[in-house]
C-alpha cells in the first residue's frame, strides 16, 4: 500500500481488503480534559467486520463480510444487535449489526501504533458515549470497539445447531455465537488495522464486566492464538473456586445444560425446528421477552472455550501475555452508603457461609473475622467481606496463573466515586477514567477527576504500549510504581490514592486471606 503523506487520516480515503473508507474528524472543537492531539484524531464508524446475522446466518458462526464497491462513508454508527440496548433509544437495531468503530490519531498508514480492542459490558453498545475512543487515540493508541450478539441471538445452543457446526468445524457443539463474534472482530482488526495506522502485531484486548468475560475468553481461546500481546480484564477474574463464578459476568454453563435450554426455548415459542426459528422476524424474538433472559451465557464447548477456568489456569492453556485485572470498591455485593440491620447481616452471612455437615464452622469462622454488633458495624463488615472476597479472589487467580505462565499480572483496586452519583465507586465507574473520555459523559466533573483520569489512562496506555503499566503520565511525571502481582499479598490502589495496599482489609489481613483460601479450597472448581 502506498504510504500517505503526513496528515490526519480523515483528509484521505483509507483502502482495505474489503473496499475504501472515508473517516471524519472525531472532534470539531477542543474537548474539555486531557486531550492535546484532538485535531489529529480520525473516527471511522459502522465498518462491517462480518456479514448480517439474519436469516440463514442466525445462530451461526459469523460469516465473512462482503466487499463494497463505492467508498464507505463512515460518518454514522452502524446498527446495534437485538437486545443490546436494554431499552435505550436512538440506535438502529438490526441483525446486520457486526460492525466496529476505530479512533486513530495516526498521521500516516505506516504509523504502526499500538492497538486496543474494547469489549463493552452487558446491556450496552459500541455507540455508547461511555466507550468513546478519542481519549485513548489522543495518547497514541488506535482504539477499536465493536458490536456483538447477546441473549439468545448470541448464546443459543441446540442439537440441530451442533450438527450444523460439526459439519463446519468438527466440533459437536453450539451456542457460543457471541464469543465467535468477538473472535471475528479481533481477526478483522489484525488483518486490516494497518490501514488505519495501527500495528496488527501489537493488539491489547480490554473490556469490563461482560466485556471482561469476552476479554478473558479471547485470552484463553486457542482460536485467537498469536493475535494479542496483552489483556485488560476490568471487574472480571476471580478464584475459579469462588461460588460467585457461577453468577457474575464470566459465568458459563455446560454444553448439556445449554442444549436442553435450547430445546426448551423452541418449545416456549411453539416451534420444533431451527428452520422455523430462523424464519421468524427479529421483532418476534425480541417481543417474546425470552430472547435476552439472564440465563443466556457462554458454554463450555471445548472448542472456543478450551476447558474450565480452573484447568485453563493450572494447565497453562491461556496465551502467555501480560494481564491487568482488578475490581471496584462498590460492586459484586459491596454497596456504598449501605443501610443494613444486624439481623439482616447475620442472615446473609448464614446463607452464604453455612454448609450442612460442617457444624456451621465456616459461618463461625467468618463471623469471627467480619464481626458486627449493631447496624453500623454490620454495614461495614458486610462491605469489607465482599471487597475482600473480590480482591483476594483476584489475587489468588494471579497465583494460579503463575503455576503455568510467566507473563506478569497487575492487579488493582479502584475506589474513586465519580461526582454527581450516589453509588460510590460503582461497577463501571472506572471506565471514563481509564479511557480518558470524561468529555463525553454528562457528569459534574471536578478538577480532581481530570487528574485521576490522566493517571489511570497513563497506566492503561503504558500497558498497551509496553505490557507494563509503569512509566510516565501524560505530563512526563513518573507514575507511582505498580508492582506486578506476586506472592506478596498486595494490590495496587488506584483512584483516591495510589500505590500498593494489603489484599485484604486492614485488621488482620493475613487471617482474612487464609480464611478465604481455605473456604475456596473446598468449593467446586469452576
Amino acid at each position: 500500500m502506498a504510504q500517505l503523506a503526513s496528515a490526519a487520516l480523515y483528509e484521505t480515503v483509507i483502502h482495505t481488503q474489503y473496499g475504501s473508507i472515508q473517516g471524519y474528524p472525531a472532534f470539531n472543537s477542543s474537548p474539555t480534559g486531557n486531550l492535546t492531539h484532538w485535531k489529529d484524531i480520525t473516527v471511522w464508524k459502522g465498518i462491517p467486520f462480518a456479514a448480517t446475522t439474519a436469516g440463514q446466518n442466525r445462530f451461526r458462526e459469523p460469516q465473512p463480510a462482503s466487499a463494497w464497491n463505492k467508498t464507505l462513508d463512515a460518518r454514522e454508527w452502524g446498527p446495534v444487535c437485538p437486545q443490546a440496548t436494554s431499552g435505550q433509544t436512538g440506535f438502529t437495531i438490526d441483525e446486520d449489526c457486526l460492525n466496529l468503530n476505530i479512533w486513530s490519531a495516526a498521521n500516516s498508514t505506516d504509523a504502526k501504533l499500538p492497538v486496543v480492542m474494547w469489549s463493552y459490558p452487558a446491556e450496552s453498545t459500541a455507540a455508547d458515549p461511555l466507550f468513546d475512543g478519542g481519549g485513548m487515540a489522543d495518547k497514541g493508541i488506535v482504539f477499536v470497539n465493536y458490536n456483538y450478539r447477546t441473549g439468545a441471538f448470541g448464546w443459543l445452543a441446540h442439537p440441530e445447531l451442533s450438527e450444523e457446526f460439526y459439519q463446519v468445524t468438527g466440533s459437536n457443539s453450539s451456542g457460543n455465537w457471541a464469543m465467535l463474534d468477538q473472535f471475528a472482530a479481533l481477526k478483522w482488526i489484525h488483518e486490516n488495522i494497518a490501514a488505519f495506522g495501527g500495528d496488527p502485531d501489537h493488539i491489547t484486548v480490554q473490556g469490563q464486566s461482560a466485556g471482561s468475560a469476552a476479554t478473558q475468553h479471547i485470552l484463553n481461546s486457542p482460536l485467537t492464538a498469536g493475535l494479542i500481546v496483552g489483556a485488560i480484564i476490568e471487574s472480571g477474574v476471580r478464584d475459579p473456586q469462588d461460588p460467585m463464578c457461577a453468577t457474575v459476568a464470566e459465568n458459563y454453563k455446560t454444553l448439556s445444560y445449554k442444549l436442553n435450554q435450547g430445546v426448551e426455548y423452541l418449545a416456549s415459542l411453539n416451534l420444533t425446528t431451527i428452520a422455523e426459528l430462523r424464519a421468524l422476524p427479529m421483532e418476534d424474538l425480541v417481543s417474546s421477552g425470552t430472547a435476552n433472559s439472564a440465563g443466556w451465557t457462554a458454554g463450555l464447548d471445548y472448542y472456543a472455550m478450551p476447558d474450565t477456568y480452573y484447568n485453563t489456569l493450572i494447565h497453562g492453556l491461556a496465551h502467555n501475555v501480560p494481564v491487568i485485572t482488578g475490581n471496584a470498591k462498590d460492586e459484586n455485593g459491596a454497596t456504598w452508603n449501605l443501610s443494613i440491620t444486624l439481623t439482616e447481616y447475620l442472615a446473609d452471612m448464614n446463607e452464604t457461609f453455612y454448609a450442612s455437615g460442617d457444624d456451621g464452622h465456616w459461618l463461625d469462622d467468618f463471623l469471627d473475622v467480619y464481626w458486627a454488633n449493631d447496624s453500623r458495624t454490620a454495614a461495614a463488615a458486610y462491605n469489607l467481606q465482599w471487597d475482600d472476597r473480590s480482591t483476594i479472589g483476584t489475587w489468588m487467580w494471579a497465583q494460579m496463573w503463575y503455576t503455568a505462565r510467566t507473563a506478569p499480572v497487575y492487579t488493582y483496586f479502584w475506589d474513586h466515586a465519580p461526582p454527581g452519583e450516589d453509588r460510590g465507586a460503582y461497577h463501571e465507574s472506572e471506565i471514563n477514567y481509564v479511557l480518558n473520555n470524561l468529555y463525553d459523559t454528562d457528569l459534574p466533573w471536578e478538577a480532581i477527576d481530570y487528574v485521576i483520569a490522566d493517571k489511570m489512562n497513563s497506566y492503561w496506555v503504558n500497558f498497551a504500549k509496553t505490557g507494563n503499566p509503569n512509566g510516565l503520565d501524560a505530563n512526563g511525571d513518573p507514575l507511582v510504581e505498580w508492582p506486578a502481582t506476586s506472592d506478596s499479598e498486595v494490590v495496587q490502589r488506584v483512584g483516591n490514592a495510589w500505590g500498593p495496599i494489603a489484599v485484604a482489609s486492614e485488621t488482620d489481613p493475613k487471617a482474612k486471606i487464609k480464611l478465604f483460601q481455605d473456604w475456596f479450597a473446598v468449593q467446586p472448581k469452576f
